[in-house]
């Protein structure tokens, strides 16, 4: 009928390969005009040219030259993502060899163009069930292909192609790998679905087949030799069911991808394991060096802060100059002038010295500290019972004794009170009046409760026998002032013996070093942990590589049906992602397991948010970046290549 328009026209079409740099030209002035509602079968032997053409009709490959229009659009203008719109809202595609996807099941299949439509899962999966059903499929919606005939393969295909319609049924030798029987079923069912008004384009060598059409085109050499019928006639009234294409949103299609890679990874458990473990072991030794890392920190800065942050230690010997153990260049009457400084709280004098303890039967060496009445609390150390010495028992030479935890426990054995008991000192007599609280470890692991303190006086004369003394403690008031007395201390310490002999250290100073020291054993721990999570990053890579190497005909399928570059990149993407997610929260799991386990065989650890978040964060920062290169790479196969392949 005059002034109806073609629904697909070709205008000197022409597409020409290179084969080993060599042009090899496979359709040449290539002229046809597909009007809607035709059935058409386009015969030629091997090598005519017959599935090029076909391809170009179905909008997967490009011609060299000449001009391609689909309902009056010039396909040429149209980018990857608009074609590939127009493949999933116009065309159904029917392979020779079906072409469907092993790892999922029948109704899967079927719904797969209807994903990259945009459809909810209800209504796709009630369309595809109801397509299989009108197939004669019904009892095998959840068969996986493998479990099927050819023939019920190729309905399966079938129902595939008019998911979103299916407008222009693109069938290629559909009957080429079906015994007799089976190829004429679909036969029928391909004029079954020209006589509902869809269009159909019929690839095949057998004439006989041919036949069946209403319309033939021969190909030979690359070039229509004959044409049949071409004159325009008026489209039938279509009984096909028109699917509206519309958008969705990212994160439904980010979820629709999940679901497939799950479905994917699940194929290959084996495999996905081992690419797990990669991930596990670098993310359960970051949380795990981490907690340990942190623990050591902490216990060391405990250490010092039990010794006191807001002090000021005074030693006799000039800095790095080697000196004798016994230097005499310190004493107590130095304390007495440093106590007058500005901003000192307090300046309390020691001795210290090996001292044999006694109690009833029990000997115990520990060592003996002669100080003032001052030093508990310029370090900060309460009695558990009884009480600390005072500075009358100092000035009375008062032969009494405060005991650490440590060393009340290795005389009194039998758990009794010390408080009021009499104790031996180098077979002096002392009396306790008093027990410390239990301080630990100092920050160089030496027990700081294995000690007994004693007046300085008392000490000096009756014990040691010494005049001076190996240090002064000096507490601050103002600890924001610290570097001004620690210059003020030394000042008048050169002042008063006239040279340098004696050296100052800082508390707090000390502590900024061990936190210095410990962050970077942290970050050296965490650096080594973080090479093996790079180590798994590199094994997702490689196994996703290796997927998209195998899933070639896959990602092929995918694009025919409609699958745009964002689609096939998501999924290959989440497929990382999910691997990266789930290793990575296994492998919280195993870190924070080890670093329980460290825990009881006494190790310190520090349990924290952040390492575990920092962990999983970078297993999935890994599983984006190393899974973008093998995304990327499918994204940009070519259809037709990934079709062909084996």
């Amino acid at each position: 009928m005059a002034g109806v328009a073609p629904l697909i026209e070709l205008s000197a079409v022409g597409k020409t390969h290179r084969n080993g740099g060599l042009p090899v030209t496979v359709l040449e002035d290539v002229n046809l005009n597909i009007y809607e509602g035709e059935f058409v079968a386009v015969v030629g032997a091997s090598g005519s040219g017959k599935t090029t053409l076909m391809n170009l009709l179905g909008c997967l490959d490009r011609p060299t030259r000449g001009r391609y229009r689909f309902a009056g659009e010039d396909v040429a203008a149209l980018d990857a993502d608009r074609l590939a719109e127009l493949r999933r809202r116009s065309f159904g595609f029917i392979f020779q060899r079906y072409h469907l996807i092993a790892a999922a099941t029948v109704t899967e299949n079927v719904e797969i163009p209807a994903i990259y439509a945009g459809r909810s899962r209800l209504r796709r999966r009630l369309r595809a069930r109801q397509l299989l059903t009108q197939l004669g499929l019904a009892d095998r919606l959840d068969y996986r292909p493998q479990q099927l005939s050819g023939g019920q393969q190729q309905r399966v295909a079938i129902a595939r192609a008019l998911m979103n319609g299916g407008r222009v049924i693109r069938a290629d030798e559909p009957t080429g790998a079906l015994d007799s029987k089976s190829g004429a079923d679909v036969m029928l069912r391909l004029k079954a679905l020209h006589g509902a008004g869809h269009t159909v384009v019929l690839i095949t060598h057998d004439l006989q087949l041919a036949a069946l059409a209403e319309r033939r085109v021969q190909l030979l050499d690359g070039r229509i030799v004959h044409d049949s019928g071409s004159l325009p006639r008026p489209p039938r009234a279509s009984s096909q069911r028109r699917i509206v294409v519309r958008g969705r949103s990212l994160f439904a299609d980010m979820l629709e991808a999940a679901t497939m890679a799950v479905r994917s990874l699940r194929v290959n458990l084996f495999r996905t394991v081992l690419t797990l473990l990669g991930i596990m072991i670098g993310v359960a030794s970051v949380v795990a060096m981490l907690a340990l890392g942190d623990g050591s920190k902490r216990q060391v800065l405990e250490r010092i802060e039990a010794m006191g942050t807001d002090l000021l230690v005074v030693r006799p010997g000039a800095r790095n100059v080697r000196t004798p153990e016994e230097i005499a260049s310190l004493v107590a009457e130095d304390a007495e002038a440093l106590a007058a400084l500005p901003n000192v709280r307090r300046a309390v004098p020691e001795f210290t010295g090996g001292v044999v303890l006694r109690a009833g039967a029990n000997d115990y060496t520990t060592t003996g500290n002669a100080t003032t009445g001052g030093y508990a609390a310029a370090r900060n150390w309460p009695a558990a019972s009884g009480s600390f010495f005072s500075d009358d028992d100092v000035k009375g030479y008062a032969p009494v004794a405060v005991l650490g935890r440590t060393a009340a426990e290795a005389v009194f054995t039998n758990g009794e009170d010390p408080v009021g008991r009499y104790v031996l000192l180098n077979n002096i007599p002392f009396q306790v009046i008093g027990v410390l609280a239990a301080k630990g470890a100092s920050a160089a692991g030496a027990d700081m409760d294995d000690v007994v303190f004693m007046p300085l006086t008392t000490g000096r004369m009756r014990l040691f026998g010494r005049r001076y003394v190996r240090a002064i403690t000096v507490q601050v008031a103002d600890v924001q002032r610290m570097e001004e007395t620690a210059a003020a201390v030394a000042a008048a310490l050169e002042a008063r013996h006239r040279k340098v002999d004696f050296q100052v250290r800082n508390m707090a100073s000390l502590l900024q070093t061990a936190t210095a020291t410990q962050d970077t054993l942290t970050l050296l721990l965490g650096s080594v942990a973080a090479i093996s999570l790079l180590v798994g990053g590199i094994g997702v890579m490689n196994i996703m590589l290796v997927s998209v190497t195998e899933r070639v005909r896959e990602i092929g399928i995918r694009i025919a049906v409609g699958a745009r570059v964002v689609h096939i990149m998501l999924q290959f993407i989440t497929e990382a992602l999910v691997v990266s997610a789930v290793g990575g929260l296994v492998g919280v799991a195993g870190g924070l397991a080890a670093a329980w386990g460290a825990a009881r065989f006494g190790l310190p650890v520090a349990y924290s948010l952040a390492p575990v978040l920092l962990a999983f964060g970078s297993a999935v920062g890994v599983g984006l970046l190393f899974g973008y290169l093998p995304a990327r790479r499918a994204a940009r196969l070519d259809p037709v290549v990934a079709l062909a392949a084996e």
